[in-house]
């Protein structure tokens, strides 16, 4: 990389959006479980995640405050009376990514919470992880996300998984005003009290999207976890522009009127790199010779690693994340302080809509910890997740191309993902259309016995879920003019999903020129760490 004092005229040190110029240093870009180091063209507009805000002084302090100083509820010592059935649901672990260094929040709030509950003479209390039709977490994991001492006086009895699928496990509480169903774990619908611990990774987390979709099953789900809802979605992140969100604020409103929730919800920084890859959160233009010195080690050493190995090692390397802001009380009230704070540190002011967009995907997705990036996920996170990181207006323009920077591999894990691997080389090669695939298909999968068992007994996502990350990418789909994966290694993947593949960025750039023309404008989404490009036009 060329040294950096040529480069100190090109960018202003305090805006997190640059334009390449002809002395701008190559960017080193996530590859699936590698990185790129790639000269962009002049012009090209790259937008930074903000720096990590500070976090909290006291994370402990700070949760004892908020349940003291609640939104809308009494404080929650004021709740808690001898005798009474106390739930904890507690978000899994499809966030934060990666996960973070222990203590964990959750297990820091859990602490909080069981002893103000002990000093209440409170005994029943069970603790459920609301992972829907999300796989369930190992008993390693779920020790990890509390701690010894938690996992030691609840597991397995009191400390477990939900389950969806459980026949004498779920309840149904009356309909929306748009007759959506409404199921709830028993053991939840049935206490006195639940508290909702929430690690808010993304806006479109927390709020009535924990209890309406973490704790109920396949019938309720299917309101809002359809092709519909998600083309009607603008982005995922912010409410406004989301008919997801309205379809959770329904369900939400009928548990809150027959239930007693207590929500500790928490923001996070975006500090997702520790020592020694702490550079990779920073603008190439501020590398110091140190920092160049580690990226051309790391690049070097991950080309000779193979790439189960390589997935290894950035799976147990943990996220150095720090707590921003801790809310707790009444679900709406509550969500609006956490997604108050969740904007001040993702939202990135740009302004205008580019013809092609850039994604760098990493190796990690909510749905692959500890597992693979599939190529179904590879397309939930470029067509979905990446696409929706916006409040209201992508940062494609209708029509335009997204270059996605990945191997596009074809693999998959038979343990955590069997149903997707009959998705992909069944379904796919007979229709794309997620209308067809919701109307043929979805039931024959979800209620599929195997998956069934697999999802109950083992650690397998539900049968109905490669449905779901079809569906999430959708809005993606029906906006964009072309997909190019760059650095595909095969054309299978990519001609099962639609899209085309180049070995390099610049093939993909020339190509996606060639279809928007030459003066097309790009940007580049430099992403991980996380942010939300704030569009205006």
């Amino acid at each position: 990389m060329r040294p950096i004092k040529t480069l100190q005229k090109l960018y202003d040190e305090e805006s997190q959006v640059v334009i390449t110029e002809k002395g701008s240093p190559p960017r080193a870009l996530f590859s699936g479980e590698n990185f790129l180091l790639e000269d962009l063209p002049v012009g090209t507009r790259v937008i930074f995640p903000r720096p990590p805000m500070a976090g909290v002084p006291n994370v402990k302090a700070a949760i004892r405050w908020a349940i003291n100083h609640p939104e809308g509820m009494d404080p929650l010592h004021a709740l808690l009376r001898p005798g009474m059935k106390l739930t904890c649901v507690i978000d899994d672990i499809s966030v934060p990514l990666p996960p973070m260094v222990t203590p964990d929040v959750r297990q820091t709030i859990l602490e909080v919470v069981l002893e103000l509950a002990a000093d209440s003479g409170v005994d029943d209390i069970h603790l459920v992880i609301a992972n829907a039709l999300h796989r369930r977490m190992t008993e390693a994991e779920m020790r990890r996300m509390v701690g010894q001492k938690i996992h030691d006086a609840y597991y397995p009895d009191r400390y477990y998984n939900h389950d969806a699928e459980d026949p004498d496990g779920i309840i149904e509480l009356e309909r929306t005003t748009h007759n959506e169903v409404v199921a709830l774990n028993r053991r939840v619908a049935e206490s006195d009290l639940i508290v909702y611990v929430n690690v808010n990774f993304v806006p479109m987390n927390g709020g009535h999207k924990s209890m309406g979709t973490g704790v109920t099953n396949y019938a309720s789900l299917r309101a809002h976890h359809n092709p519909k809802t998600i083309r009607d979605s603008d982005s995922y992140m912010e409410p406004k522009s989301s008919d997801l969100y309205r379809k959770n604020t329904r369900i939400g409103t009928v548990i809150d009127k027959h239930l007693k929730v207590f929500h500790i919800e928490t923001t996070l920084n975006n500090r997702m790199f520790g020592a020694p890859l702490e550079f990779l959160g920073k603008k190439e233009e501020d590398y110091t010779e140190g920092d160049r010195l580690k990226l051309q080690a790391m690049r070097f050493a991950l080309k000779r690693t193979p790439r189960a190995a390589a997935r290894k090692i950035f799976n147990s390397v943990p996220a150095p994340y720090d707590v921003t802001g801790v809310f707790a009380g009444a679900t709406e009230p509550t969500h609006a302080k956490t997604l108050e704070m969740s904007w001040k540190q993702y939202s990135v002011p740009v302004e205008g809509q580019s013809d092609i967009v850039i994604f760098p995907i990493p190796f990690v997705s909510p749905y692959s910890v500890n597992s693979i990036l599939n190529p179904l996920l590879l397309q939930v996170m470029g067509l979905g997740y990446f696409f929706n990181l916006n409040r209201g207006i992508p940062l494609v323009k209708k029509g335009g191309v997204l270059i996605l920077l990945h191997p596009a591999y074809d693999e998959f894990d038979p343990v955590q993902h069997p149903s997707y691997i009959e998705f992909f080389n069944r379904l796919l090669p007979e229709t794309r259309d997620s209308m067809k695939l919701e109307h043929k298909y979805e039931r024959e999968f979800a209620e599929n016995p195997s998956y069934v068992h697999l999802y109950r007994k083992g650690n397998a996502y539900h049968g109905v879920h490669p449905f779901y990350m079809w569906y999430w990418g959708e809005n993606g789909r029906q906006h964009v003019g072309k997909v190019i994966v760059a650095g595909a290694e095969n054309n299978h993947v990519p001609g099962l999903l639609g899209w085309d593949r180049t070995d390099t960025l610049t093939e993909a750039i020339e190509e996606a020129r060639g279809f928007m023309g030459r003066s097309a404008t790009i940007s580049l989404l430099r992403i991980a760490p996380t942010l939300l490009a704030d569009v205006k036009l």
